[in-house]
């Protein structure tokens, strides 16, 4: 086991990590902008760095200057939480030529899912199913015109080297898909340096599935089930579930089944989730992110496993020493993710906390940086807290949300968690027949 690891990370998921590496007896090593000297990830940290100032470009996005601090305090491994540098492959190859372990995948399998055509192109080989769509990168609008007339309208062009909704746009008619495709390229370039686009088929009514895995260094993957991340607003979650109100134990198997088998002749390592969209019955995958996700909290709520602590001892080299039928879920779980922002205009509104009381009772956890004193910067995701609660059934559990919200107190600040409140309390929530596009007519509807 590693005596001493970086966190190359900041906030929640940066407290979160330093928690797993406490219980392994693990010494930390907290990295920080000028920005975060105050910041808790930076308090409770065995040792820090300041590695640049505020601007991510200049420090958590630093590369030479996270691997100088993981050098000089003679840190084993790193671990890229999520964001940031977390699905960097040129960053992983450069942490393992340093002689550390970086705690994730093979820069060749991170290379490889951040390329969005190439992700797609692997999972097809590999029997898992997709969304209808283009064979590749459009090279041009002529072609675009042709892989739409052939799926049919509405299409829906994506970035190749896209996420966060960023290089997306839906076509609904033909007319509409020169505009599309000229406007996805110039975002994709804009935002990654890169403007190949793919087309999909837009499906109108899908719900957004995710599957956890892990896999050792010796052949062994093992799924934890899927996570519902339907509640969205321009392509971003603000609310996600474990296990789907729509899955059943027999789709969760099929899918399971079939995304294990995968990863297995791939050779996988570490942590990943694949996201599909989930329509009529059938799953198509869409992407795979080579990393921890913010969501993994209701996993591990509901499967009693802490992953973090299993991505540190499986890029220790550790076998995972359990199988398929090892892993049992158990009721219900749910996250809102609390965000520094106005809950009706969603401007964000960074500034000092003066006041700050986290929800608690059974079943209630927080996953926060948050103290009373405490200046959220404007350089970074206004994303500030996860309230994650667990109760034996999906009913149980929004009722425990509900009282959870009314207790969670931030002063100083705005916060979105009027918002989550609203969604709580909405019969279409209640009812878990919701899908990708509810939330954006819920809020245009506030």
């Amino acid at each position: 086991m590693f005596q001493k690891i970086l966190i190359a990370n900041r906030g929640e998921i940066a407290l979160r990590i330093q928690r797993a590496c406490r219980e392994l007896g693990i010494a930390t090593v907290a990295v920080h902008s000028t920005a975060d000297s105050e910041a808790m990830h930076v308090r409770l940290a065995d040792e820090s760095v300041c590695i640049g100032p505020p601007a991510a470009k200049d420090s958590y996005l630093n590369i030479p200057a996270i691997l100088s601090a993981a050098s000089i305090t003679g840190a084993e491994a790193i671990h890229p939480g999520y964001g940031f540098l977390s699905e960097n492959a040129r960053f992983a190859e450069m942490v393992e030529a340093h002689g550390m372990t970086f705690i994730g995948p093979s820069s060749g399998h991170i290379g490889m899912m951040g390329d969005k055509i190439a992700a797609k192109e692997a999972m097809a080989s590999l029997g898992v199913p997709l969304v209808p769509g283009s064979d590749g990168a459009v090279a041009d609008l002529a072609e675009a015109r042709k892989v739409a007339s052939r799926i049919g309208y509405p299409v829906l062009i994506k970035a190749a080297a896209g996420g966060g909704g960023r290089g997306m746009k839906v076509a609904r008619e033909a007319g509409e898909l020169e505009e599309a495709f000229q406007t996805a390229r110039a975002e994709a370039r804009a935002a990654f340096g890169n403007d190949a686009v793919y087309i999909e088929k837009f499906l109108d009514r899908p719900r957004h599935i995710e599957l956890q895995i892990l896999a050792d260094n010796h052949g062994e993957v093992v799924h934890f089930g899927e996570r519902d991340c339907s509640l969205q607003r321009r392509h971003q979650k603000l609310l996600e579930e474990a296990g789907s109100p729509a899955i059943s134990a027999t789709d969760r198997a099929r899918l399971g089944e079939t995304a294990t088998t995968a990863l297995r002749k791939l050779g996988y390592r570490n942590a990943g989730t694949l996201e599909f969209l989930y329509q009529d019955g059938q799953f198509a995958f869409i992407e795979m992110n080579t990393r921890l996700q913010v969501e993994h909290p209701v996993t591990e709520m509901v499967c009693g496993i802490d992953l973090v602590r299993e991505q540190i001892r499986l890029a220790a080299g550790a076998a995972l020493g359990y199988g398929q039928r090892d892993i049992t879920f158990s009721g219900h779980a749910i996250e809102c993710r609390i965000t520094a922002e106005d809950p009706k205009t969603f401007t964000p509104t960074p500034g000092r906390v003066t006041a700050y009381h986290a929800p608690g009772g059974l079943g209630v956890r927080i996953d926060s940086a948050l103290y009373a004193g405490y200046f959220v910067p404007p350089y970074y995701d206004s994303m500030v807290a996860k309230l994650i609660v667990h109760a034996p059934t999906r009913e149980e559990a929004i009722n425990r949300l509900r009282r959870a919200l009314e207790e969670f107190v931030v002063v100083g600040i705005q916060t979105t968690i009027p918002l989550h409140q609203k969604i709580v309390d909405d019969p279409g929530f209640q009812s878990g027949d919701y899908t990708i596009h509810w939330l954006e007519h819920f809020v245009a509807g506030q």
